[in-house]
């Protein structure tokens, strides 16, 4: 089919947004975009094997993480139209090695349950990815915790587990093994035949693209991970078979409400609006809903974004973990969207003069929160829990995280005060942090976490402090450097080959003054308790 005049100059926009991954050595990434049924451009950039000198195309599979979910949450929502399962039931219900928490599967598919992020839960163990795990240890992190970051559906905050859990809950209904549901009632159906789920590591998965980290003036280097997955990110799949997922939104054919029953909103319990639906998170294009997912594994990234009202479809999957794909989908979009009148001007770009004035180190104490604010490669740029974030303008004078895998908005407040909005209505005033303060010596001691059986033992370390780390999993990891904030905070920071990331510690005193526990929170753990035992 010959192409228009609009789709050749758009192409080669994308061409010159991908040129660099074009260069010999380099892994890339595929882009593929739809209007109305019909694919435009569908396109490979790079190379699928460095080591082969495998070109990317758009038959090349890929890892695609947490774009899975929506396929999980599918699964369920067929079970429950079978009469099998109740999106008000706990999940204790059918998976009674739970604990009996006051948790709903609705709330699991919205990302509102509350319950701690079983990666989390392995990591304050001392486990990471880069170590082996079995299927049913990632299971037995979600079934010793009987912790719960919050009030079930009084927030959002993205959790793996809701979805692992979801996953074994299809599993336990249909006597089947996950990957077998999805291929006997989404894949096959759909024509969807380069899609599967590879749980284990070692699957032999036919044109699977090689992950790497690094860039091109580093170098690039293999990616790897020792994981199992299940629901909340197993799959791998092709560009073309998302889009003929996609395709399935506008045109049904596995069950006309589905579709809209994963994009159905619910309001928080106070109201509040909860931009993450059941498996897909709503968000905008110059002022257009978009409905869509993205996915991080290590060296794999993946944007899967719909423009409902323009029956657009972007889709790019990355095999080289320095690339974007969510804000080249982004880029991608709005360019495809040219001319349309429902697009808004785009925003004012932030200038360094308005970020100059607030760079700097930023806490509250009460939350608590910590977060590193400055201008970096161009863009105004936050660091919290050791992973960067750039900020774009919103409305009223605010600055939000681009993207809504999690809830941050700042914009200046009274008294050299910055107030922060952290969703579900919570905006919350920070002070800049000035000297720090020194790590009590009173913290050296032995901590621990009954719900993730992790033993922290706080010693000394030349002139420092450093946590040696144990688990379920393993038995003394590496240490784990301990600075101050406050009197009553200290930072705690996880090494690691793909993330670095740290953690906050609130210090609980008894009435003598004494530490008593460590109150840790996590970017999706919030406030557990590490007890002391000596």
């Amino acid at each position: 089919m010959p192409k228009s005049i609009e789709t050749i100059a758009l192409e080669r926009r994308i061409d010159a947004l991908f040129a660099r991954y074009t260069l010999p050595g380099s892994p890339g990434a595929v882009v593929a975009v739809m209007r109305n049924g019909a694919v435009e451009i569908c396109k490979g950039y790079g190379l699928a094997s460095i080591e082969l000198g495998v070109p990317i195309t758009p038959q090349t599979r890929f890892r695609i993480a947490s774009v899975s979910k929506q396929f999980t949450v599918t699964a369920a929502l067929m079970l429950a139209e079978d009469g099998k399962l109740k999106l008000s039931d706990p999940p204790h219900k059918y998976l009674p090695e739970l604990p009996p928490l006051p948790v709903t599967i609705d709330q699991m598919m919205r990302n509102t349950s509350g319950l701690p992020d079983f990666l989390e839960l392995l990591r304050l163990g001392g486990h990471g990815l880069d170590k082996p795990a079995r299927p049913d240890d990632l299971f037995a992190a979600c079934v010793r915790n009987r912790h719960l970051n919050f009030t079930p559906g009084s927030r959002f905050l993205y959790s793996n587990s809701n979805f692992l859990l979801l996953g074994r809950i299809v599993e336990k209904l249909s006597r089947k093994k996950l990957g077998e549901v999805l291929a006997e009632r989404i894949f096959k159906p759909l024509g969807m035949t380069s899609t599967m789920l590879a749980a284990e590591i070692d699957t032999v998965i036919p044109g699977l693209a090689t992950a790497y980290l690094g860039d091109a003036n580093q170098g690039f280097r293999r990616a790897g991970h020792a994981y199992p997955q299940g629901g909340e990110g197993g799959l791998t799949s092709t560009v073309e078979d998302l889009l003929i997922w996609s395709r399935h939104f506008d045109a049904p054919v596995l069950g006309k409400t589905l579709p809209a029953t994963l994009a159905a909103a619910q309001p928080l319990n106070g109201g509040h609006a909860n931009a993450y639906r059941r498996g897909v998170a709503v968000g905008e294009v110059r002022g257009m809903e978009t409905v869509g997912h993205g996915g991080l594994w290590p060296g794999f990234r993946t944007e899967f974004l719909r423009v409902p009202a323009a029956g657009l479809t972007v889709v790019v999957i990355a095999n080289l973990g320095s690339i974007d794909p969510w804000r080249l989908a982004h880029t991608i979009a709005a360019e495809a969207l040219d001319g349309d009148k429902r697009l808004k001007a785009a925003p004012a770009p932030i200038e360094e003069k308005e970020i100059k004035p607030i760079t700097g180190t930023w806490f509250n104490a009460e939350e608590p929160s910590l977060f590193e604010l400055a201008w970096r490669n161009g863009e105004a740029t936050v660091t919290q829990n050791g992973l960067p974030f750039v900020l774009g303008r919103r409305a009223d004078g605010w600055l939000g995280a681009e993207r809504g895998s999690f809830e941050f908005m700042l914009k200046p407040g009274r008294n050299n005060t910055l107030r922060v909005d952290l969703g579900a209505g919570r905006i919350l005033p920070f002070r800049k942090l000035g000297k720090r303060k020194a790590v009590p010596a009173g913290i050296v001691g032995t901590y621990v976490s009954t719900d993730t059986e992790a033993t922290w033992r706080i010693e000394r370390q030349g002139d420092g402090f450093a946590v040696r780390v144990g688990g379920p999993l393993i038995a003394d990891g590496a240490p784990w450097p301990v600075t101050g904030i406050d009197a009553d905070t200290v930072d705690i920071a996880t090494p690691g080959n793909w993330l670095a990331v740290t953690q906050l510690a609130r210090l609980e005193r008894d009435r003598a003054g004494k530490i008593a526990a460590l109150i840790v929170s996590t970017g999706r753990i919030k406030n557990m308790r590490f007890e002391r035992t000596s």
